[in-house]
């Protein structure tokens, strides 16, 4: 099974479960970046987690971003990167840039 046909039947069954989901998929990406284009965390409404779109500290802010949207039904395009003053402080000192979107999961 893929990783991403785990993660999603993990995005169900919290929703099965009652929970609130956000899903983050990997949008963009330009020079060096850890994961690649499709790739997907799910965040439940505790803040549990499975996959991964980055790494580091880019992960601990799509998380964060996550539970918002799973609080207030927005989806978010997150950008990462060079171009990004927090580029540093999130991990992306490399020289990439990533792009993830997150939706609720209904």
């Amino acid at each position: 099974m893929s990783d991403t046909a785990e993660i999603l039947e993990q995005a169900a069954r919290w929703r099965e479960a009652g929970k609130g989901v956000a899903l983050a998929t990997v949008v963009n990406t330009w020079g060096s970046s850890p994961r690649p284009l499709g790739s997907k965390l799910a965040v439940d409404s505790d803040g549990a987690f499975v996959g991964s779109v980055s790494g580091g500290c880019v992960e601990g802010s799509v998380v964060t971003e996550a539970l918002e949207t799973i609080r207030d039904g927005k989806p978010r395009l997150l950008d990462f990167g060079v171009t990004n003053e927090q580029a540093w402080e999130v991990g992306l000192a490399c020289g990439g840039k990533i792009e993830i979107f997150v939706e609720r999961v209904e």
